[in-house]
């Protein structure tokens, strides 16, 4: 595609993002903030910001070696004093403690890690994010009030934490209040488990952060809520060395459990679009400080599950991956 033409193309999807999902409106001062790898996203989100009289901003960081990093100090500073904050970005810094600073400082941020150009024209963005809502929002309350879940799969995944005392959130692909926050094109209700309290095997068989689509299943033994054992082919291989380049052992923490239900969305290999995919299941490794969790680690790392059935307390809510609330 001429690259012209692609970037009209793209001006669909920030559009969207801009007036929709963020609903930015005139007179906002709108921080975009990219890194070398992304920039093109950064300047289609900057020209849909002008065009409603918006202010925007675009900051320029090197990217961060691995997803959860801190951002530079002056991007920090800077996220906190926006109305609107967008992040498109090559490695996510949405669980970090600048990010979570600038929620209180009441920005509205969307993050967006991983973006490619295509992902601004088709695909899981094309979804109607206000028709998901009642079920994300209905999803979230039914992880708030669980004491227990249970997730299996027929591939081998058999998996219990406590979530007890946990808020759930609802992620709608919306941050159109104070604070609010969102991550389109992934919809999905989520919760950070107690932490010490998962004990079982996890068998991804989708995707993971930073490694893609899974050519072979990775396999994951679980005890007193940390990851203990990895096996599987070369993307185990892969996970094993993120982790310990970490050099941080909170990383191996089971720290979220979440539902996609965005019905656009497909598994691709890009993880906001994985996470977001319908009746997926998402466990994640390392920090959940920024939503109702105790651990900030230094990654935060997803796994994707395939056909998943989930039981909170005695309640059914996914059956094979088929949402049956």
């Amino acid at each position: 595609m001429d690259s012209s033409f692609k970037e009209i193309m793209m001006m669909k999807g920030s559009s969207k993002l801009v007036n929709v999902l963020a609903q930015v409106r005139k007179g906002e001062q709108v921080l975009i903030v990219t890194d070398f790898d992304t920039e093109s996203i950064a300047r289609s989100l900057a020209t849909a910001c002008i065009g409603v009289g918006a202010e925007p901003t675009i900051m320029i960081m090197r990217p961060r070696e691995a997803h959860g990093l801190e951002p530079p100090e002056m991007v920090a500073i800077a996220m906190t004093k926006a109305d609107m904050v967008f992040q498109p970005v090559s490695k996510s810094i949405a669980h970090t403690s600048a990010t979570k600073r600038a929620k209180e400082a009441g920005a509205r941020i969307i993050v967006l890690p991983e973006y490619t150009e295509e992902m601004l024209i088709s695909g899981g963005l094309e979804a109607d994010f206000e028709a998901q809502k009642p079920l994300c929002e209905k999803m979230r309350d039914y992880l708030t009030g669980a004491r227990k879940a249970r997730l299996t799969t027929s591939s081998g995944t058999d998996i219990t934490m406590s979530l007890e005392g946990r808020p759930g959130r609802a992620l709608t692909g919306m941050a159109r209040e104070r604070g609010g926050y969102s991550s389109p094109p992934n919809i999905e209700a989520s919760i950070a488990p107690v932490e010490g309290t998962a004990q079982g095997i996890i068998v991804a068989d989708g995707s993971i952060s930073s490694i893609g689509l899974l050519s072979f299943p990775v396999t994951i033994s679980v005890k007193d809520g940390l990851a203990k054992e990895i096996t599987g082919g070369k993307e185990a291989e892969k996970l094993k060395d993120i982790l310990e380049s970490a050099r941080d052992p909170k990383v191996y923490n089971i720290g979220e459990l979440g539902i996609g239900l965005n019905p656009k969305a497909r598994l691709c290999g890009l993880m906001l679009e994985d996470e977001g995919a319908f009746g997926s299941v998402h466990i994640a490794l390392g920090s959940n400080a920024d939503f109702g969790g105790n651990t900030r680690a230094a990654r935060h790392i997803d796994l994707i599950i395939r056909k998943s059935t989930l039981l909170l307390d005695e309640k059914l809510v996914l059956q094979e991956g088929e949402v049956v609330i």
